[in-house]
């Protein structure tokens, strides 16, 4: 949007040098309300040299255009054009308009074409505001394809302030999230990638270790809430509304805050099931599923509407919505959670 200021701004300037328009002290205002199209119509018609023609070129009639020449003449108090012929001769003032418009006019012309996206060319920096667990189980496999097909772009990832959500839209400039919104999101867009359950890790040192986890051992032992399952709290207190509360002994953003204590107390860590199966085989851990029924909730991606149309952004989205979403409806299949919702 900058960009079209400055052409616009550029134009603007151009006319208040061939209209005297400083000299006359005419506000921006003033030269807004002028018929900008009629400067279009002069460069036709220098071009064409003939009023019939540049009123096929703009689909006018000729009448309409004789129009537009003579309100042409008025606005710039020039003739403009003397015949000669069947011919238009342009006079020094119509030449010296048309040289002066040529710039900014294809300024416009080549900002409001058309641009198809060239991912091997584009250098753009994307902001993504995004969880722990899709750092760690969505984009590392979304990155390789994106990388491929634009070697030269940049990311700059955000962690996910669930608190100040819009505003890291609206002020911290981010494109994307990727996440489980527990807020509401309008008017940002959002597309759901797919469904997502949760399991418990344990230390092979922890007391239920080889034991079946029920309900009153879940509801026993410490816990340890990490940012990535802030999305899930919500869903894990209405599923325990009629039980007694959890103990938590640490609520952190990074896992490793959590992983470096697991050995050294009794901790149960609830967190999306994919990510615990690679957490487990990374550390060694022990996987539990859940002692009570717990619906798989939506993960999706979100965006502000000023990245809608943009090609560079809906190029990223496909990719993110097809390598995150194909990746998550494996995970489903492979853990037995696309039975239908209870």
């Amino acid at each position: 949007m900058s960009h079209l200021n400055d052409i616009f701004l550029r134009l603007l300037g151009t006319l208040a040098t061939l209209l005297d328009y400083v000299r006359l002290g005419m506000e921006v205002e003033e030269i807004y309300r002028r018929d900008l199209n009629l400067l279009v119509a002069l460069r036709i018609l220098v071009e064409e040299r003939s009023v019939s023609r540049a009123a096929n070129r703009l689909n006018l009639s000729q009448s309409a255009m004789s129009r537009i020449l003579g309100r042409l003449r008025s606005l710039l108090a020039d003739p403009l054009f003397t015949r000669q012929g069947q011919y238009l001769i342009p006079t020094e003032k119509a030449l010296s308009v048309n040289r002066a418009l040529g710039e900014p006019l294809e300024s416009f012309r080549q900002l409001l074409s058309p641009i198809d996206f060239d991912a091997k060319s584009c250098e753009q920096t994307f902001t993504i505001a995004t969880t722990d667990y899709a750092m760690q189980t969505l984009m590392p496999f979304a990155l390789p394809r994106i990388y491929q097909e634009a070697p030269h772009v940049a990311f700059d990832f955000l962690p996910l302030q669930n608190e100040h959500f819009k505003d890291q839209f609206t002020y911290g400039r981010a494109d994307l999230a990727i996440c489980r919104p527990i807020h509401s999101i309008e008017p940002l867009q959002h597309e759901i990638l797919g469904r997502v359950g949760v399991l418990c890790l344990l230390s092979k040192h922890h007391p239920l270790a080889d034991k079946n986890m029920e309900l009153d051992d879940y509801l026993a032992y410490p816990h340890a809430m990490i940012a990535i399952s802030d999305g899930v709290k919500l869903l894990l207190e209405q599923a325990l509304a009629d039980k007694p509360q959890r103990r938590m002994v640490l609520r952190a953003y990074h896992l490793e805050a959590a992983l470096a204590i697991v050995d050294m107390m009794p901790l149960i860590i609830t967190v999306p099931a994919d990510l615990a199966y690679l957490v487990a085989a990374r550390y060694d851990l022990i996987v539990k599923p859940l002692p009570f029924d717990f619906t798989p909730f939506d993960y999706s991606m979100i965006w502000h509407p000023r990245c809608d149309h943009s090609p560079a952004q809906i190029w990223l989205r496909n990719i993110v919505k097809e390598e995150c979403g194909r990746l998550i409806a494996k995970r489903v299949e492979d853990m037995g959670l696309d039975e239908v919702r209870p």
